[in-house]
Parts: C-alpha cells; structure tokens; sequence
C-alpha cells in the first residue's frame, strides 16, 4: 500500500527537499504542500491524505491548531500528524500530541530516518524516537503551567502495567516480551488501554501516563 504523505511547512525549500525524498521511496507519494496550517486542514480533506508531516511554527493557522483541526474531524479519523519541530526551542511539542499528532520529528534528521518515520506513524505501531519523545514529555508536562489530567483509574492491572511500557517507548512485540505474553495479546491490551482512556494513539497514551504520575520522571 502506497502511504499518501502531505508535507506542511511554510519554508519552500524545506517542502521541496522533503518531497523529492519522499517521492524516491517506493511505497510513498506526496499528495500535495501547504504553506500555512489552513492549508493543511483543508488539504488533508480534499486529498485524501494518510499522513501529514506538520511543521509547527506556519502563518494563518500554526501546526497545533492544525493539528488540532484534524484530530477533531470524524471524517480525518485515519488521518495520522506527524509534527515538526526544532526539538530544543520548540516547547509547542506536547500541545501538538494533546491536540493529536502520533509523535515528532526534528528538522535535523537523516533521510532514512524521516521515511522510517513516516512508515512508523502511519503504521500506528509507537511513538518516534522514544528516549527523546520520553524526555521532552518530561520536561514540559512537569512545568507549572501543565493542566493536570485525571489518572487512569479505569484501567486493569494489567493495562496499567502496559500504559507504563508504553510510555517508555516500547513496541508490542517487547511489551508482550517484557510481561510474558504473546504479541496479540499485549496488541489487544494497548488497544483496549486506548480504548478505555479515549486515546486517539500511542502518543496520547504517554501523555496521559506522565500527566497522571503513573510514568515519572527519572524513574526507570
């Protein structure tokens, strides 16, 4: 299957370089480029898009929004975001995956890792890079200015001990390998897991585990 990919920055240079790589891969097309995050709503809808690769910082309607647009739209349900970000400067991250991006990508990385991110995301397996994604979690979520969020009192045991893994970067197949379990099995309880919480995907899945206090800080 062929991962239709719309590309979201008001840099043209930057659209241009990213979409000469992405038309390189096999399995990949680019179906359009905004300039402006309306842009990217609108073209989302009119073209069908599986993924949108969203720089955060855009004129007329920033990435977040943007995002935020998509995530809310019933019709853009398998719609998946993947935001942009300077990763250093940008303290927008985290209002990104609470408006429904799947997970982030600096500017900086390597080609290969961009499509390998891009397959990632619209695959919906796990978040990004998860040592950085666990860490910039982190440090915004623990700021004053954090909303607190209500704890994952519903979940099981056993969904609570998945959220935690979750959280900390693992895939389905070392969940399942880290509580003895088969990989379907730990697939059916992330599944329920976002189910029960409401989460859209795995991102919001870490946010909710840290914003809870279920995954903190320097805690292993």
């Amino acid at each position: 299957m062929t991962i239709r990919v719309l590309l979201a920055d008001d840099q043209t240079l930057v659209r241009e370089a990213f979409a000469m790589l992405i038309e390189s891969a096999p399995d990949m097309e680019v179906v359009g480029q905004a300039a402006t995050g309306r842009q990217a709503a609108e073209l989302a809808r009119t073209e069908r898009a599986d993924l949108v690769v969203m720089d955060v910082r855009m004129p007329d309607l920033d990435g977040i929004e943007a995002t935020r647009l998509i995530a809310a739209d019933d019709d853009l349900a398998g719609v998946k975001v993947l935001v942009l970000t300077t990763y250093d400067t940008d303290e927008n991250i985290v209002d990104a995956l609470r408006a429904g991006a799947s997970g982030f990508l600096v500017k900086d990385t390597r080609p290969a890792e961009l499509l390998d991110a891009i397959r990632t995301v619209a695959a919906g397996e796990a978040l990004l890079s998860p040592g950085p994604t666990a860490r910039l979690i982190e440090r915004f979520l623990r700021s004053p200015s954090a909303p607190p969020t209500a704890g994952p009192e519903c979940l099981s045991d056993r969904e609570r001990e998945v959220l935690t893994l979750v959280a900390r970067g693992l895939n389905n197949t070392e969940i399942a390998e880290s509580l003895g379990l088969s990989p379907l099995t730990a697939k059916t309880h992330v599944s329920r897991t976002m189910g029960k919480l409401g989460a859209r995907d795995r991102a919001q899945l870490v946010i909710v585990a840290y914003e809870s206090g279920l995954v903190a800080p320097g805690r292993s």
